[in-house]
């Protein structure tokens, strides 16, 4: 599992992905949201306003787990 550090109370699951290179885009991010790609502490997560708080865990499919810091 890799660590993620924010300087924030949160950060939107749309601009976490970006923010750890997994999408490129904010496009990009919608759709890997649509697709249901993404877990959020065990439940899959299709908002892309979520918001990611330390302690979360998120779980993106084929590149593995981040923990918020």
């Amino acid at each position: 599992m890799k660590e993620v550090s924010i300087s924030t109370e949160f950060i939107k699951l749309d601009q976490f992905l970006k923010y750890i290179g997994i999408a490129q885009t904010g496009g990009h991010s919608k759709e890997i949201i649509k697709n249901g790609e993404i877990k959020v502490n065990g439940e899959i997560a299709l908002e892309r306003g979520k918001k990611i708080k330390v302690g979360d865990i998120v779980e993106i499919s084929g590149e593995g787990a981040y923990i918020v810091r």
